[in-house]
C-alpha cells in the first residue's frame, strides 16, 4: 500500500465527490492475434480476454477497493464477463483465474457455455461476502457494435470502486498487421488517473505481443 499513500490526498479529494469516477474511450491497437489464435486453435476472445484480465492485476491502481471504510489492494480477482444466454438476456461468466493460459481459456470456455445454458441469472455477488464482492473486475464485449462510448449501471456512485472495461467489434485487418477496438474504462478516480489507463493499454498490447512470440 505504500504507492497508495503517496496518492492518499488525490483519493480523499475525490471520494469526497458525488460522482467520483472516471469513464475513458478510446482507440486499443495491438498485434492483430486472430490469425495466431486460427493457427494455435485457440478462441480469441478467450485469448484476449486473458492478457486483458492479467495486464489489469499487474497494475497497483486498478487493484485498489474500499473496505469497511478503508482503501486495501486485493491480491487477485474473479474473471468474470457478460454472456448471452439461450434467451438472449444477460448472464454472467466466473471462475477462478490462472497464469497458465490453456487452463485459462479451458475454464472461461466452460464457464461462459454454463451461462448461456441457464436461464436463470447466475454468478451474481449476492452470496459472497463483503470482501469477496471486492474481488471482481466487470467485463463486457458487445461483438455486434463499434462501440463509441458506454454508461454503465451504478447502484451508488459515491462508493462504486470495481473497474469495469468494456469493448466492442474488432477492426478488419490491417496492413500493417494491428487491430484496433474501442475499449472503454471506467474506474474510482482516487485509485486511477487518465495515465494508469494508458499504462493499461501498453501492458495488454505488450503482453499480446509476447503471447504471440512465445
Amino acid at each position: 500500500m505504500q504507492n497508495f499513500e503517496k496518492r492518499r490526498d488525490r483519493y480523499n479529494a475525490f471520494a469526497s465527490f458525488e460522482n467520483p469516477l472516471v469513464n475513458l474511450s478510446f482507440e486499443l491497437e495491438v498485434p492483430d492475434f486472430r490469425p495466431y489464435c486460427k493457427q494455435q486453435g485457440l478462441p480469441p476472445f478467450h485469448f484476449f480476454l486473458y492478457h486483458v484480465l492479467h495486464a489489469l492485476q499487474g497494475i497497483d491502481n486498478f487493484m485498489y477497493r474500499i473496505h469497511q471504510g478503508e482503501v486495501i489492494k486485493i491480491d487477485d480477482f474473479w474473471a468474470s464477463y457478460t454472456v448471452i444466454n439461450q434467451d438472449h438476456n444477460l448472464n454472467f461468466a466466473r471462475f477462478e483465474m490462472t497464469v497458465d493460459l490453456g487452463e485459462f481459456i479451458a475454464r472461461s470456455v466452460a464457464s461462459k457455455k454454463e451461462a448461456e445454458a441457464n436461464t436463470q441469472i447466475i454468478n451474481t455477488t449476492e452470496a459472497l461476502s463483503e470482501y469477496e464482492r471486492r474481488r471482481n473486475i466487470h467485463i463486457t464485449c458487445m461483438p455486434w457494435l463499434k462501440l463509441a462510448s458506454i454508461e454503465h449501471p451504478i447502484y451508488e456512485h459515491k462508493t462504486y470502486d470495481i473497474p469495469s472495461l468494456a469493448w466492442g467489434r474488432f477492426s478488419e485487418p490491417r496492413a500493417d498487421g494491428k487491430l484496433t477496438m474501442t475499449m472503454a474504462v471506467q474506474a474510482h478516480h482516487g485509485f486511477v488517473d487518465g495515465y494508469h489507463i494508458h499504462l493499461l493499454a501498453q501492458a495488454i498490447a505488450t503482453r499480446i505481443a509476447d503471447g504471440m512470440a512465445s
